[in-house]
């Protein structure tokens, strides 16, 4: 049976608006900062799950042998491929984290960012990881930190059934470790800074964020997940 991927209505929907929110996100590299300290990909081969409009791969390629990106959306899988069509030693598929189109053990670094909502329902995308990483390698999982940070008391604010106590347990319990990474974001306008904020949070909440917020910069921490294998 095909594996249904749960849409994501933000860059599903608005693929432009989300192109403003990856330019924006991390404006110091302080998460491929903390990966590299972890695990270094340089001249090995790297997946990324969920690359939606392939964003970071070039990135990835600009040190890895070799990179996969995986995409369950074809309209982002398409973006993706244009993105990093003059990139030989990048490939993009359409596949879902439940059913990676990768061989057994053919990967040394996996990055999956904003894929995995947060924990429980992701144990068949973390059985994949168990067969595509090679001993020795490694896996990140990029979530959110509703705990701290000015855009974490939004996100509290407007998804409160996600609880972060249950999250930590459940990476936890699967052997993964946490770094916990202030990223920030620094949009190029307040224009930009709406638009993105009003496809991240429900509309309620996000008029509230905006309206108790000024200027084009918003602290904002994530949850740097990671596991060896």
């Amino acid at each position: 049976m095909a594996h249904q991927p749960r849409p994501s209505p933000n860059i599903w929907n608005t693929p432009e608006l989300y192109e403003l929110e990856n330019r924006a996100a991390d404006p110091h590299g302080r998460i491929v900062a903390a990966m590299r300290e972890i695990d270094d990909w340089s001249g090995r081969t790297l997946l990324d799950i969920g690359c939606g409009s392939g964003f970071h791969l070039p990135l990835w390629a600009a040190a890895a042998a070799h990179v996969v990106g995986v995409e369950p959306h074809p309209p982002l899988a398409a973006l993706a491929r244009r993105r990093t069509r003059s990139l030989p030693h990048v490939t993009v598929r359409e596949g879902t984290a439940q059913a990676l189109p990768v061989p057994d053990a053919s990967v040394d670094v996996a990055h999956a960012r904003w894929a995995y909502f947060f924990g429980l329902g992701s144990e068949p995308g973390l059985r994949e990881l168990d067969r595509v990483v090679r001993r020795g390698g490694t896996a990140y999982v990029i979530d959110n930190d509703p705990t701290r940070s000015t855009f974490g008391a939004w996100f509290r604010r407007g998804f409160p059934e996600v609880d972060p106590d249950a999250v930590e347990r459940f990476w936890s319990m699967h052997g993964w470790q946490r770094r916990q990474v202030d990223m920030g974001w620094s949009f190029a306008s307040r224009e930009d800074l709406e638009s993105v904020v009003r496809i991240e949070l429900p509309p309620e909440v996000a008029e509230e964020a905006l309206a108790s917020h000024t200027g084009t910069e918003v602290d904002y921490a994530v949850n740097l997940w990671w596991r060896r294998f």
